[in-house]
């Protein structure tokens, strides 16, 4: 199936209108993840800094089919997707150029390592300072030495977690100085408590259970999310909780496996794979939840916040970006995340319900107060006036 360039720039028609930042993103509604919210979530904030601010949005492997509800007098979307990824770049590149010749933009935000070299390329001959946006573990190994060198000019490096920051300037050896950090926010208005749904709570068997809950993608590649140690947990919280189940939220290639391990322990009856959840039915889900649990490597974790802003007690692993949302412990459990046996006892205490970690009305509080919307755009609106 052929698809189209969409290149309805008319750029030079609006050469008089001053463009104060460009923003330069892989797809983003083409697509749903974390970065994919973390980006929208700039573009919803960036429309409340400043009304007079004007940006150019280049989208590289995204179309105007899909759904955008952020085209605004603040944000011009432009999409350059094409069966040639290689034709739909250099594409967007000759118009990205055009656009910086023309509107001498105050800023330029690169929204992957994977576009760092591309933006340095053009921004830096012509004097135009940009900022290289990350998100998790695209970052923290070592990179190419073009893409080193294209962060290391960089005027900022953006980074949603202490430990994102940590590992990724360990192993690329970048100057501390350049980081800033945004982390994720969370819509307290999109996300909010509730009764479980009786319909969702016959369709996955739930009637008077403890429900554990994980939202994550069941690839192989990813066994990092914990869902197994989950399951390996199980049988050690059945024997406190005998009504316990674990509803697990995605799907993906590693689901057999998953569904095999908790065969082999005896607890399939205990284990609920409900596949895909769209993200406008995930709130009513995670109202289902006792407690969520992801023992995990995150670069950050927003599944954490989404359950907190829900009202619902979290137990994520003790050595990744996770640290942040959870407020190292202070709102949340941490756990080694290889360690069925600690996730067992940790479960087992969230489920008891005596710690005021599981108070569901200030973990909202807090979560709202600490990375909310609002919270999120005075962090931007602070670094687009820095």
């Amino acid at each position: 199936m052929s698809i189209t360039v969409v290149e309805n720039l008319n750029l030079g028609n609006k050469s008089h209108k001053k463009v104060n930042h460009v923003f330069v993103f892989l797809e983003i509604f083409a697509r749903e993840g974390g970065i994919q919210s973390y980006v929208k979530d700039i573009f919803r904030a960036y429309q409340g800094v400043n009304p007079t601010y004007k940006a150019e949005v280049f989208l590289l492997r995204d179309s105007p089919d899909c759904s955008n509800l952020f085209e605004s007098q603040n944000l011009k979307f432009h999409y350059f997707q094409h069966q040639s990824p290689q034709l739909g770049r250099l594409k967007m590149a000759a118009a990205l150029l055009k656009c910086l010749l023309q509107s001498r933009p105050q800023q330029v935000f690169c929204g992957h390592i994977n576009l760092a070299v591309l933006i340095q390329t053009l921004c830096q001959p012509l004097g135009i300072p940009y900022t290289v946006l990350t998100y998790g573990k695209e970052v923290w190994e070592p990179l190419k030495k073009q893409e080193c060198r294209a962060l290391r000019s960089a005027s900022a490096i953006w980074v949603i977690s202490r430990y994102s920051r940590d590992r990724a300037c360990a192993v690329n050896g970048l100057d501390p100085k350049i980081i800033q950090m945004v982390p994720c926010a969370i819509d307290g208005d999109k996300f909010t408590p509730g009764s479980k749904q009786p319909e969702l709570v016959e369709k996955y068997g739930l009637t008077d259970a403890k429900v554990l809950m994980t939202v994550a993608r069941l690839w192989s590649g990813d066994i990092y999310k914990g869902v197994d140690m989950t399951i390996r947990a199980l049988p050690k919280i059945a024997q406190f909780f005998p009504e316990v189940k674990y509803l697990v939220i995605g799907r993906g290639d590693d689901q057999p496996r998953l569904a095999q391990l908790a065969a082999y322990l005896g607890v399939s009856d205990r284990v609920v794979f409900a596949g895909f959840v769209p993200t406008e039915k995930l709130m009513e889900h995670y109202r289902l939840a006792d407690a969520y649990i992801m023992p995990s490597q995150e670069g950050f974790g927003i599944v954490y916040l989404e359950a907190m802003a829900c009202q619902v007690p979290v137990l994520s692993g003790d050595d990744d970006g996770s640290a942040d949302p959870l407020q190292d412990g202070k709102l949340g459990w941490r756990v080694p995340h290889r360690d069925p046996d600690a996730v067992a006892a940790a479960c087992i205490e969230i489920l008891k319900g005596d710690d005021q970690r599981c108070d569901g009305q200030w973990l909202r509080e807090q979560a709202i107060a600490l990375f909310g919307m609002d919270a999120f755009q005075k962090r931007l609106q602070k670094l687009l006036l820095s």
